[in-house]
């Protein structure tokens, strides 16, 4: 599952969480990660839900579970909201 995965990548010395998650997402296309150490989500979730007011991990964390079981789908959407500009990948 994506939590034992996560432990074993934080436990190499210099990967942390956030990494993790993101190589959940864009390497192993994991659909449901919520990578709430993301400054990016957070600042997404806070300018499109709580009118750029700072939000917490907590109240993230709640926005983000109404997004299962595709939360790494819009937490993509989110980033995106952000910086709206095309991108190629």
């Amino acid at each position: 599952d994506d939590e034992a995965i996560i432990d074993e990548l934080v436990a190499i010395r210099g990967i942390g969480r956030w990494t993790a998650e993101v190589f959940l997402i864009f390497h192993l296309v994991r659909p449901d990660v919520l990578p709430l150490d993301h400054l990016g989500l957070l600042k997404g979730i806070s300018l499109n839900y709580f009118s750029g007011e700072p939000v917490s991990r907590a109240e993230a964390r709640e926005v983000g579970d109404a997004w299962a079981p595709f939360r790494s789908v819009a937490t993509w959407y989110i980033w995106r909201s952000l910086d709206p500009l095309p991108v190629d990948y």
